[in-house]
């Protein structure tokens, strides 16, 4: 008997995650992971994000079996999670990219080691002038930094890739905003489990993630 095909499943995600999730379906073949990505701009606009998940989903209708949203809170302070409630939909754990990238005790240590600590993923590394820059005004207003940043200490790297070009462009973002720099490697974390449960894949997948 012929197996039976998995289930087609939708994947809303964050459009800052856009990168890795179709890394990971292209390595594994999980075609019937079908992905709708929202803008990455969001995450300067946390309280639009409950509302513009829920509008996917709904309009996504019976077209899919299954629907698995790619966002952590991200800022929402539990909206997301009382809009996914309504709809009986999972999504990413933790409270942010941050956290599942390195793994909550990682995280948990490394908030514990310096509460003023601002983070860069791969994404915000190669992004940072638009997404933190201009997206924050400090291009027309730089003597807003002190406002926005005063009270980090350190900038550290999350890398899911060994990338020496956005190891660079991490350090210089750290050096524009006067921050201490550290890099950690994580791979894709717990996002690669997350979405191999959703694939019915179990959790063979290895960590951290080649680059």
């Amino acid at each position: 008997m012929a197996d039976t095909a998995p289930e087609p499943t939708l994947v809303i995600a964050c459009g800052a995650l856009a990168r890795e999730i179709m890394a990971l379906i292209r390595h594994h073949g999980w075609d019937h992971l079908k992905v709708q990505c929202l803008p990455a701009e969001l995450h300067n606009r946390p309280g639009e994000i409950p509302g513009a998940v829920d509008r996917v989903i709904r309009e996504a209708g019976s077209r899919f079996s299954r629907i698995f949203v790619a966002y952590a809170d991200c800022g929402t302070g539990g909206e997301l999670d009382r809009v996914l409630a309504e709809h009986g939909v999972a999504r990413l754990p933790g409270a942010h990219c941050y956290e599942f990238f390195a793994g909550s005790h990682a995280f948990a240590a490394l908030a514990d080691a310096e509460s003023g600590t601002f983070y860069l993923t791969d994404f915000l590394a190669r992004h940072f002038e638009r997404l933190v820059i201009r997206g924050l005004g400090l291009d027309r207003h730089p003597e807003l930094a002190p406002l926005y940043f005063g009270h980090y200490r350190r900038l550290v790297y999350l890398a899911q890739t060994d990338d020496e070009r956005l190891r660079v462009m991490a350090r210089e973002a750290a050096d524009r905003l006067g921050l201490e720099f550290q890099e950690q490697s994580t791979g894709y974390g717990e996002l690669a489990l997350a979405l191999a449960r959703q694939a019915d894949a179990g959790a063979e997948v290895a960590l951290p993630w080649p680059s």
